[in-house]
């Protein structure tokens, strides 16, 4: 097997390479937030790896590997979000409960664009785990997340509860089901991946759970979306990623390098022809996202 490449610029280094390879040669509790995004067992197709294991509890067997990995490395302050599919997470749930604390499932909501089941409810969301070595010690940086507060900010309505009646806080922290649109073909954040997290998602998480100057970890890099995000708010990260394709998109979007093995790297060609024939699109529908599903 091909020994794991590494490539960095001041405040993000990048590895082309398996996670497993990499991460076990990290220092202990050298890392403040962990993001994993892995592969989800339902059968997409990454490049040459296919996302299928043979079964759940093998599965499982590899995201514990992993994940002993990356909590070994965690700082006793630090945090850890896990994302997989509905099916598969209630066997990392049961697993991470014994060996961390878990303070909140979090639901992603999204809309679909596509053809939803017809026989059963469609999926629309996918969950997310965050847990955190030490509940009495960890970043939460509450001021820098908050949200619009219906109650206050829109409603205007007053607390009389209080013994002076006082308006509601226009602001409060998100709960824990988010409405995050997904990545679509015409963002500017788009690269070709089949399943790219968006930005405003990890920039809610890095923000909340870590500081300027911390380490984020993400195992699974794909797009490096990660990364980029850490990069943009001052934070150092590490990103690592298996195939060759994926890992020259993060050399690009952080301005790492502008050419891998004498490839000259370059942004993805959009074309917005609609699929029908017609006419390309006007720069005002592209802007609004018009026809975009």
């Amino acid at each position: 097997m091909t020994a794991p490449k590494k490539y960095s610029n001041d405040t993000t280094s990048i590895w082309l390479g398996n996670c497993l390879d990499v991460v076990k040669d990290l220092p202990d509790s050298c890392i403040d937030l962990v993001f994993a995004d892995p592969p989800y067992n339902i059968g997409k197709q990454f490049v040459d790896f296919k996302d299928f294991w043979p079964s759940d509890s093998e599965y499982a067997n590899w995201c514990h590997s992993w994940l002993d990995l990356c909590i070994r490395k965690l700082k006793p302050t630090g945090s850890l979000y896990v994302m997989t599919s509905t099916q598969a997470m209630p066997y990392l749930d049961l697993w991470l409960r014994e060996r961390i604390t878990i303070l909140s499932r979090i639901t992603w909501h999204y809309d679909s664009s596509g053809v939803q089941a017809k026989k059963y409810f469609g999926s629309l969301y996918e969950p997310i785990l965050f847990c955190v070595k030490d509940p009495k010690s960890y970043t939460f940086n509450t001021s820098d997340i908050e949200v619009v507060a219906r109650t206050g900010a829109v409603r205007k309505l007053i607390d009389y509860r209080k013994e002076t009646p006082t308006p509601y806080k226009t602001t409060k922290v998100p709960g824990n089901v988010w409405y995050l649109p997904r990545v679509r073909y015409r963002m500017p954040e788009y690269e070709e991946h089949p399943t790219q997290k968006p930005e405003a998602l990890l920039e809610r998480i890095i923000k909340a759970s870590s500081s300027v100057g911390d380490v984020v970890l993400d195992p699974f890099a794909g797009t490096f979306t990660t990364c980029a995000v850490a990069q943009r708010f001052g934070r150092r990260s590490i990103g690592i990623e298996m195939q060759p394709d994926y890992f020259k998109i993060g050399l690009r979007r952080l301005g790492i390098a502008e050419e891998f093995n004498g490839e000259v790297l370059k942004p993805l060609e959009k074309t917005y022809v609609r699929k029908n024939g017609a006419a390309p699109l006007t720069p005002a529908s592209k802007q609004f996202g018009l026809f975009d599903g």
